[in-house]
Order: structure tokens, then sequence, then C-alpha cells
């Protein structure tokens, strides 16, 4: 008798478990629709993990890079783990957590991010970490990154942050209940439509130039990191006109590079040589690229990956070239979704 009341207690305990992780799960945003950045960090753990070049960074690795052209034109095998206002810490520890996984050739880290010596904003944090698969890397950009109103526990726990999201719950909620369908083509994303670059607004000076403590630490930590795992580290940054990046920023990341041994690319000066054209080649008036931009700038910057790194031509091998055959094969599709979408031709 005394067993069966036991066996009871532990099946109704289960069902209460099984229960709030369906419940979670539903009420956690999918990121399938809309902003659907957010979804860009887990799809990296359905991938194989056999990448030459590992991205990090923010929207300017993501939206600015396609991995497909990379292995179209030169057999490069690559993957970009970007996420909206990816804050230099949290590239520091998703790159911890990509080497638990696979150690690349090359890892290409953009410095926007240097001007954040703090945390930001919560959305942003929620969209790069709770993509994160657990482990100590995780914990430790959780505790980095949470701003004075967040906490632990609403991480580990998601339902207590989105328990009262039941009227935000759409029918995708639901048809992605327990498969999210991929939004990006090895965390590149996409968009094919196209807004010139206007007049872009004047500079606004700032008190200070001066990139901070932290996120010279952090810079400090990726470059170790590479270091003592035999990686080529390679820092860029992305030609968007818009956030301006100022002349003492860009005099800082020089001479960090030069002081460390470091290749570092700042496309804003690659412009014309890489054929970018802004008036066709981005989306959203010169913050980002779209399609036609960043498949001009992969491609020159393919290039110099063939030249200034140990990253070799892999066309030639049967089963990845398989797999990438069907990953051009979406891309192309998606591709043509998107024209049909904007009236692009």
């Amino acid at each position: 008798m005394k067993g069966r009341k036991i066996g009871r207690a532990v099946a109704a305990a289960g069902i209460v478990v099984c229960s709030l992780a369906l419940l979670q799960r539903l009420l956690t945003p999918k990121y399938t629709d809309g902003i659907i950045e957010g979804a860009l960090i887990a799809e990296y753990y359905e991938e194989e993990k056999d990448h030459d070049v590992i991205f990090i960074g923010d929207c300017e690795v993501y939206e600015n890079f396609s991995p497909a052209v990379l292995w179209e034109e030169y057999g490069i095998n690559s993957y970009i783990r970007g996420s909206a206002q990816q804050l230099i810490w949290q590239s520091y520890y998703l790159l911890e957590d990509t080497l638990r996984y696979e150690t690349p050739r090359v890892v290409v880290f953009n410095v926007l991010s240097m001007q954040y010596d703090k945390p930001q904003k919560e959305a942003y944090n929620r969209m790069t970490l709770e993509g994160m698969g657990w482990s100590a890397s995780k914990v430790k950009s959780i505790y980095a990154s949470m701003t004075s109103k967040e906490n632990f526990e609403e991480y580990l726990f998601p339902i207590l942050r989105y328990h009262s999201r039941w009227s935000d719950l759409k029918t995708s909620d639901l048809e992605n209940l327990f498969r999210v369908p991929k939004v990006s083509h090895n965390g590149y994303y996409m968009r094919v439509d196209v807004k010139a670059a206007g007049r872009i607004p004047d500079p606004v000076p700032l008190a200070e130039y001066q990139f901070g403590s932290n996120a010279y630490l952090y810079l400090d930590k990726i470059t170790r990191l590479c270091q003592e795992k035999g990686i080529q580290l390679i820092l860029i940054k992305a030609p968007s006109l818009y956030p301006h990046w100022y002349d003492q920023w860009e005099v800082q990341m020089e001479d960090y590079a030069k002081e460390h041994g470091l290749l570092y690319l700042n496309f804003l000066e690659c412009v014309e040589e890489a054929g970018l054209d802004f008036q066709t080649d981005t989306y959203d008036g010169g913050l980002h690229l779209n399609l036609s931009g960043a498949e001009k700038l992969s491609n020159y910057f393919g290039r110099i990956l063939t030249e200034e790194t140990a990253v070799r031509d892999r066309r030639g091998e049967a089963e990845l070239a398989a797999a990438w055959a069907e990953k051009l094969a979406a891309y192309e599709e998606e591709k043509q979704r998107q024209y049909m979408q904007y009236g692009v031709n």
C-alpha cells in the first residue's frame, strides 16, 4: 500500500513537471516571425561541427556575410554565431561554448561591440542567451550580461519571465511548439529588399572615446583563448555607414591589432574595392547590407581568407559537398521567395 502511494506521488510529480515544461515551451518566444533574430543562436546546435571559420558578433556579422558564398566560391565551411547587439562578453562566452564542439582554423570578431562596457538591455540579452545550450559558459554569460532588473532564476526557468505572455501567443507558438524551423543560412540572416542610403546623420561628439576596461578585458580573453587553441583571430569592422565608427575608435583597434599581431580589417575602407554600392546593396539605408551587398562582401573577404589564413578549399570532400548542396538549395529557395515578396528582380 505504501509503495503504491509513493508511486502515485512520483507519477503526479512527473505529470506536474512535464506540464510545466510544456507550458514553459509554449510561452517562451520562438522568434519565427517578426523579430526572428532571437532564433539564430540556437540553430548552431543542429549543425555538423566541422567549420573552418566561425564568426562571432552582432548584426554586423549575421547580416553582412554569407557563408553560402564562401562555400560556393572558395570551399570555405563557415558559420556565424551572431545575435542582435551581441556584447563582447557574450561573444567571448559563445566562443567558449563553440570550442566545446569544434576548433575552427579562424575566428572572425566584429569590433563594434567594443563601445559597450556594461550590460545594456534585457530584450537583446535574451535573444543571445536563451538560445545557448546550458553549460558553464552560458551561466557565466548570463551573470556578466544581466541588468539590475534581471535575475538568474528567470533565465533558468523562463516561465517565470514569460508567464503572462498568454495574450501575445500566436498560431506559430503552437505550430512550432516542438521544432522551430530554421530562419538563417549557417547563421546568415537574408534580406533581399533595397532601401538606398540617403543622408547619414552627422556623428555626435562623445565625452569619452576610450573603450572601457571591461571591453578590453574580454577582447584580451578572446585573443588569449584563440592563441591557446591555435586559432587565427581576425578583427573586423563591417562596412556599415551608421552608427558612426569614430576615428578615435579606429586608432585603438589598429593599435591593439598591431600589439597582438592580429589581422584587422576595416571594411569601411574597402567599399569601392569590394564593389559595394549603398544605393543598391543595403536594405535599411546603410545600416546593414542586403543579399546583394553581403554576397559582394563575402566574395571579397573570401579572397583574403584564402590568402591570409590556413583555410583550404574543401569542395572536394564528398560528404561535406553533399551537405552544402542541400544548404545551397534552401538558400536559393529563400532567395526566390524573397524576390517575389519584395518585388526584386
